[in-house]
């Protein structure tokens, strides 16, 4: 196990982060490269809006419950093993989706997708946490986003530019021949990183009374919310920006890339600060106040949809403060999720992982059943997530003795 007093190297390992950071793009690589490219979905496999938002719906679904597999799998037969196996069931998904000939296939090789793709997830942050402490964690987790965020800015605008000239079918090709290479870079460099200790008590008992064990950690609980709930404020926003955005707003396809890149360079710099504040301050001192900016950004951008002053010269940038609040969450709370029981590392990671993406799929559901035609929907479902968020952190998660303290 990482020895809790061990600094970090000073020399930032960035191969490994770059690696890490490729595994965790499968998710946002997957889902934003070909929004863009629904609505030819629709028209070339004669379905409608609701089918076609279904496939996003699948893939939601595959990455909350695949995780729950694979990450006691990591803990019992090493990371490497369910990764490689992860990463094959992907790529062969992947061939299927560009080959559907129906919506109907297509929606169920996006599940199988899923259930290969979040295998990258999962064991990258079980490998962070084999190897660094609370605090580094929550700093190589930010540079991890730094690298992962660059899936949100870029694939809209490659998965756009490959829809013109190669079709949506193309941008599935594309996405198999991702997962090749980031299979064929894992194979050949990333070395075993479960300690023995983990293995032995994965070993010990099976996956259910790891949960178990988990769960009844108040701490970790708390932790667990409060980061489900900060990501389905980011699913939300993901499911519903297309209509959004292109369809309330009346925005063109290249202006929607543009403005869904921008909002992801916010939550990419949002992560960066938080790396720079956690030179100061503990990742839960950071937390906190985080959390409370979260809700006054939600409320804010709630309270302009709801007036409708400003319209989407209002919305907008509100919405831009509160999803940026999710790069300065995301890795302090599963950091603190992986500090309370590092033996189970994989296990947290896949409890926090499926947690986030169940609760995605969730709050999108609601979104989508709440939906008027207007952002009225989507900044309610955002600035309740965000409420339930910081009331785990404050009265489950957070000690009150860890709201102030500073490192030495």
């Amino acid at each position: 196990m990482t020895d809790p007093a061990a600094p970090l190297p000073a020399v930032t390992p960035w191969r490994l982060v770059l690696m890490l950071g490729a595994l965790t793009a499968f998710a946002p690589m997957s889902i934003d490269m070909y929004l863009s490219s629904m609505p030819d979905i629709a028209r070339t496999l004669h379905a409608g809006a609701d089918d076609t938002q279904a496939t996003l719906a699948a893939f939601f679904a595959g990455m909350a419950i695949g995780q729950f597999l694979y990450g006691p799998a990591s803990d019992r037969f090493g990371r490497r093993p369910p990764l490689l196996l992860g990463i094959g069931i992907y790529v062969v998904a992947s061939v299927v989706c560009a080959m559907a000939p129906s919506i109907q296939a297509l929606i169920g090789a996006r599940f199988v997708q899923a259930l290969g793709g979040c295998a990258g997830a999962v064991i990258a942050r079980a490998v962070v946490r084999d190897r660094f402490n609370h605090a580094d964690t929550a700093r190589v987790l930010s540079l991890m986003t730094l690298i992962m965020g660059l899936a949100p800015v870029l694939a809209p605008q490659f998965g756009g530019v490959v829809q013109v000239f190669a079709g949506w079918r193309g941008v599935f090709w594309t996405l198999t021949a991702f997962g090749l290479l980031i299979g064929l870079w894992i194979a050949l460099s990333l070395t075993e990183s479960r300690s023995e200790a983990t293995a032995v008590q994965a070993r010990s008992e099976n996956p259910f009374r790891a949960y178990g064990a988990l769960l009844s950690q108040k701490r970790l609980v708390g932790y667990g919310v409060a980061g489900a709930l900060n990501g389905a404020t980011l699913f939300t926003y993901i499911s519903s920006a297309p209509d959004l955005i292109m369809g309330t707003y009346g925005h063109r396809p290249l202006t929607f890339n543009i403005i869904f890149a921008f909002n992801a360079v916010g939550i990419i710099g949002a992560s960066q600060v938080n790396r720079l504040l956690l030179r100061r301050a503990t990742p839960d001192r950071v937390l906190v106040r985080a959390s409370i900016a979260s809700i006054v950004a939600a409320f804010l951008l709630a309270a302009a949809a709801w007036s409708g002053v400003g319209g989407q010269f209002t919305v907008l940038p509100l919405l831009f403060a509160a999803l940026s609040t999710y790069g300065l969450m995301a890795g302090n709370t599963m950091a603190g999720a992986l500090s309370v029981d590092p033996i189970r590392a994989g296990s947290t990671s896949a409890l926090m992982g499926g947690a986030s993406f169940a609760a995605g799929a969730l709050a999108s559901w609601i979104g989508g059943l709440l939906h008027d035609g207007t952002a009225r929907p989507v900044a309610a479902v955002m600035f309740a997530c965000l409420i339930g968020s910081s009331l785990a952190i404050f009265l489950l998660a957070v000690p009150k003795d860890q709201r102030t303290k500073v490192p030495a």
